[in-house]
């Protein structure tokens, strides 16, 4: 028979079960709201957001995701080459997810600590010869001051350009969308212009001009597109000026050239393509080739990543940049990913399946090496314009409104 004492030793030992229970309860409690407060209470740049999710969730490949679901079902095994089926290290994807360093890209280690690498971020979806995290096409933001019109350098080199406007020649191509215009030309970056046409001017960001411009290589661009009978629209809305009266910040260009495209889609229902034209803010050795002997500014291709639908961009670009290395070997610096923080990551490219960012040399080039470019990239994409119509047999099916 249980005495008095060991039931009251029972009952203490139950009781101080509960004590500890409830006291570890109330620390996870506290800890809990404590670690809330924390976060909240950090400054905006240290607090985890969605973005700072998405970015960490990023970093793990697709390739991985599919091995972890190939553990539930080994079925998905067979489809995986037999040296690709070994699931990664939990300890490296540990690591890359929690510090969002990947050691096959080394600007992860650097980053988050200088300020403006940013501009830097991208991926090489294609690279063009000689193209690597280095030599990147730079989105570089102008001082202000840069684009204040008391401010405006004076010209210079100016006296020998001719005339961009012109047809450059008089035989009519075999091939012609007669009065339809099936392509658009147009400058998110109007005023982005070029340092041997701007006296006193040496610092890339500063390249920036309201009438020697961008706008000229669109000109050559469309030119070269009509003399191959393709139909060509440019619209050289100064984008900078718009954003200057409105008091909107740089970033916001994209937000201001959006509704040029949206207007020209909505109002020219044979419109196939759009290009916005700009000029990337590298030095000359990373944007010029030699081929036969010339100089050639090279070509960039950039796509947003931050819609759902990019793969289509990626697509036109790739294809593009392969017809133009068969004929042109080295003008392509290669197709260019972005996303994330600090760029747009869109390009207004989820407008159409045929939008494109085209990147036409760099700050050092002359308009002589950029009228060359544009030759060989009218001439490349004619031939591509003309097959993909011949496939489709119209001219008259409209871009692709998302």
């Amino acid at each position: 028979m249980r005495s008095y004492k060991d039931s009251n030793y029972v009952i203490a030992i139950q009781m101080s079960t509960i004590l500890k229970g409830t006291l570890i309860f109330i620390a996870g409690l506290l800890s809990v709201f404590s670690m809330i407060g924390i976060l909240t209470s950090l400054n905006p740049e240290f607090r985890i957001t969605s973005n700072s999710l998405n970015q960490a969730a990023s970093s793990v490949k697709g390739e991985t995701l599919y091995k972890m679901l190939a553990l539930e079902n080994r079925s998905f095994n067979q489809i995986l080459p037999e040296e690709d089926q070994a699931l990664p290290s939990l300890s490296s994807m540990f690591f890359q997810v929690a510090t969002n360093v990947s050691f096959e890209d080394p600007r992860s280690f650097l980053g988050r600590e200088l300020p403006g690498f940013s501009i830097f971020d991208g991926d090489i979806l294609v690279a063009g010869e000689g193209t690597d995290f280095t030599n990147m096409p730079i989105e570089s933001v102008p001082p202000p001051e840069a684009l204040e019109a008391e401010n405006e350098a004076p010209l210079k080199n100016v006296g020998d350009l001719k005339e961009t406007n012109q047809k450059g020649g008089d035989v009519m191509p075999p091939l012609s969308t007669g009065n339809k215009k099936t392509v658009l030309l147009y400058f998110t970056h109007t005023r982005e212009s070029y340092l041997p046409y701007l006296d006193g001017v040496s610092k890339p960001d500063s390249a920036m001009h309201s009438k020697i411009n961008v706008t000229r290589v669109g000109e050559m661009v469309k030119t070269g597109l009509e003399d191959e009978g393709i139909g060509t629209s440019i619209n050289k809305t100064d984008v900078i000026q718009n954003l200057n009266h409105k008091g909107l910040d740089y970033w916001a260009a994209y937000q201001e050239s959006r509704p040029l495209v949206q207007a020209a889609m909505t109002s020219n229902k044979d419109l196939l393509y759009m290009m916005d034209i700009h000029r990337d803010s590298q030095r000359r050795d990373m944007t010029t080739v030699a081929i036969g002997g010339k100089p050639y500014a090279k070509l960039a291709f950039v796509v947003g990543e931050e819609h759902p639908n990019y793969e289509q961009n990626l697509k036109l670009a790739t294809e593009l940049h392969k017809r133009l290395e068969s004929h042109y070997k080295g003008i392509s610096r290669g197709v260019i990913a972005k996303k994330g923080s600090g760029t747009n990551g869109k390009f207004n490219q989820d407008l159409s399946g045929n939008a494109m960012l085209l990147e036409f040399g760099g700050v050092d080039n002359t308009f002589e090496e950029l009228e060359r470019t544009a030759k060989a990239f009218t001439d490349v994409f004619a031939e591509y314009y003309w097959q993909a119509e011949k496939v489709d047999d119209s001219l008259t099916t409209p871009a692709v409104r998302q």
